[in-house]
């Protein structure tokens, strides 16, 4: 979680929304590090858990992210639980939960559909609190 606060960190240095994403594999090697990056690059898809599987996929070379765990400072919308699913990804981990735009403990729960093609193991509040900080502060300062 460490190196997602990081990420997130970099994120709000850049004027993004500090969430930040990290894979590792079986062995706790990580494999990429991603945040949101929306704003930076015109593209409403860029969250950070995204960026991640798509560097993790390339860097593997496949599609599939068996064994693998993201670790995210923010829960996932639904858009990238439904990447979480199609990749396979093993276990997913963070840290502060999103009332508003979350999509595994709230709105639309994904991994609790009956048609969804996978759940991963889910581990949620893993530093939550520093997490929750970070995006208080970040909007705070906005408004």
């Amino acid at each position: 979680m460490a190196a997602a606060l990081a990420a997130a960190r970099a994120a709000a240095a850049m004027g993004e929304v500090p969430v930040g994403a990290v894979i590792t594999d079986s062995a706790g090697t990580i494999i990429a590090t991603a945040h949101n990056r929306t704003r930076v690059d015109h593209d409403p898809t860029a969250h950070a858990e995204i960026l991640a599987i798509r560097a993790a996929a390339k860097a593997l070379g496949t599609d599939r992210l068996t064994g693998c765990t993201l670790t995210v400072t923010l829960e996932p919308c639904a858009m990238c639980a439904g990447a979480i699913a199609h990749a396979r990804l093993t276990r997913l981990t963070y840290a502060a939960p999103d009332p508003k735009g979350g999509a595994i403990e709230h709105g639309p729960r994904i991994f609790t559909q009956p048609t969804v093609h996978h759940r991963p193991e889910i581990i949620t509040g893993v530093a939550e609190a520093e997490a929750a900080q970070l995006l208080r502060t970040f909007f705070t300062e906005r408004r």
